[in-house]
C-alpha cells in the first residue's frame, strides 16, 4: 500500500502559485510555465529571477483544460543528431544547488512515454556532485550524488498511464523520500553530503551528450510546473 506523505518538513506542498508567501519561504526557483506559444524565455516567479532560455523545439503554450505548459515531443534515444533546442536551460546559481541544505524538487508531469530526464543540475560524473529527476521504464525515479555518496530512488509503479501527476525529490540529512501525487513511494536513511557544482539546470533532456558515447535521455511527455526548494 502506498503510504501517505504526512510530514511538512521544511516545504510547502502545495502547487506554486497557492505557496506561502513569507520570508522563511524556501522557495528558490518557481517555473510555473505559462508562456505563450512561441515563447522562448521562462520566467521564474518566485523573485530571484532564475529565468530560462526556452529551446526551439519546445512547444510552448499547451492547453489542457485549466492547465498552461510545456510539452516535449518524443526522440528517439541514442540516436544522433543532438537536439539542444529541445531543453530548457537555466544558468548556474547556488540557489539552484542543495549544498549542505535540505532541498526539494517538485513537478506536475503528463506523459506516456517511458524515459527522458525531466530536469538536472549536473551529470552523473561532473565535480561537485548532481542531482536529477528522471522516468526510465515509466518510474519516476530521483537521485542526489554528493560528496558522501549518492542515493537514487525509484518509485515502485509506473506513471506514464497519461494522467497528470506531481513528483517530488526531497534530500534531507537523514534521508531522501520520493513522493508521487503526496503519497511516500520510496525513501532510503542516508546523508549524501555537499552537493554544489557549476552547470546550469536543464529541463528535458542532458546538455553534454552526443548521443553516441553519452546519450541526451530527451524527455517526452508534458510539464505544467516546476518548482525548486531549499532551507
Amino acid at each position: 500500500m502506498r503510504t501517505a506523505l504526512l510530514t511538512c518538513l521544511f516545504l510547502v506542498a502545495a502547487a506554486p502559485e497557492t505557496a506561502a508567501a513569507h520570508a522563511a519561504d524556501p522557495r528558490m526557483a518557481v517555473w510555473t510555465m505559462d508562456e505563450a506559444s512561441g515563447s522562448s524565455w521562462m520566467t521564474d516567479v518566485s523573485g530571484h529571477g532564475h529565468h530560462g532560455r526556452i529551446g526551439p523545439e519546445v512547444g510552448t503554450g499547451l492547453t489542457a483544460g485549466y492547465v498552461r505548459g510545456y510539452r516535449f515531443e518524443r526522440l528517439e534515444p541514442d540516436t544522433p543528431p543532438t537536439r539542444p533546442g529541445h531543453l530548457v536551460i537555466v544558468s548556474d546559481h547556488s540557489d539552484l544547488d542543495p549544498g549542505d541544505r535540505n532541498f526539494a524538487v517538485t513537478m506536475r508531469l503528463r506523459t506516456t512515454h517511458k524515459f527522458g530526464n525531466i530536469v538536472q543540475k549536473g551529470q552523473a560524473t561532473v565535480a561537485g556532485g548532481s542531482w536529477k529527476v528522471q522516468i526510465p521504464n515509466g518510474r519516476a525515479t530521483c537521485t542526489y550524488r554528493g560528496s558522501r555518496g549518492t542515493i537514487e530512488l525509484i518509485a515502485p509503479y509506473k506513471i506514464n498511464d497519461g494522467d497528470w501527476h506531481v513528483v517530488r525529490c526531497i534530500r534531507l540529512r537523514d534521508q531522501v523520500i520520493l513522493a508521487i501525487d503526496g503519497f511516500r513511494a520510496a525513501s532510503r536513511e542516508g546523508w549524501t553530503g555537499t552537493i554544489s557544482n557549476n552547470w546550469p539546470v536543464t529541463i528535458g533532456g542532458k546538455i553534454d551528450c552526443d548521443q553516441i558515447d553519452v546519450g541526451c535521455d530527451y524527455y517526452a511527455g508534458d510539464l505544467d510546473w516546476v518548482k525548486v526548494e531549499a532551507s
